[in-house]
């Protein structure tokens, strides 16, 4: 079963929120949507920015805590190696 690391930011060059899942399409719309308390409705973070996928729970959170620890502007450089306009990635998962 595949894992999922995301970034999501509030804007370019926002507020960033890092997390984990194995359902990348709904955690996001959770998110989109205010589904849940938090952090990322506090802030009005919704645009998926960046997302990894590994094969294990286990690595996706050891990934996960590795990004966490980083500083901000290494956070923006992995954003921005591959997805330099900050565009909504999204729309892409749910065509």
């Amino acid at each position: 079963m595949p894992y999922f690391v995301y970034i999501l930011a509030s804007r370019k060059q926002g507020t960033l929120y890092v997390g984990v899942t194995n359902d990348l399409v709904r955690r996001v719309y959770e998110h989109k949507t205010d589904a849940a308390p938090g952090f990322t409705r506090r802030y009005n973070i919704k645009t998926l920015v960046y997302f990894e996928q590994t094969e294990s729970v286990e690595s996706a959170i050891e990934r996960e805590k590795h990004i966490k620890k980083w500083n901000r502007a290494w956070k923006i450089e992995l954003i921005e190696r591959e997805n330099a306009e900050w565009a909504d990635l999204y729309p892409t998962l749910v065509r």
